[in-house]
């Protein structure tokens, strides 16, 4: 890929569309049909390629769990 080239890449369960070496042009759509009908729209707009990478449904967006709480729980550090 190339500065300039669009791609649709499944991040934790959220789709992004993003144009390598812009990160100011990256969005983000809840279904993969979306990501992917913008990412060849945008393609098209600049003339450059559009690469869509593969992954398998979730059916929900996720944050990574930390490993210093398994629980997913946040504290705020005024709390400590």
């Amino acid at each position: 890929m190339t500065d300039g080239d669009v791609e649709t890449i499944d991040k934790r369960g959220q789709w992004v569309t993003r144009v390598i070496g812009d990160p100011e042009r990256s969005s983000s759509y809840s279904s993969k049909e979306e990501a992917v009908e913008a990412g060849r729209l945008l393609a098209d707009h600049l003339g450059t390629a559009h690469i869509v990478h593969d992954a398998a449904p979730t059916g929900r967006i996720t944050d990574p769990v930390s490993d210093a709480d398994p629980t997913g729980a946040t504290t705020d550090p005024a709390d400590a």
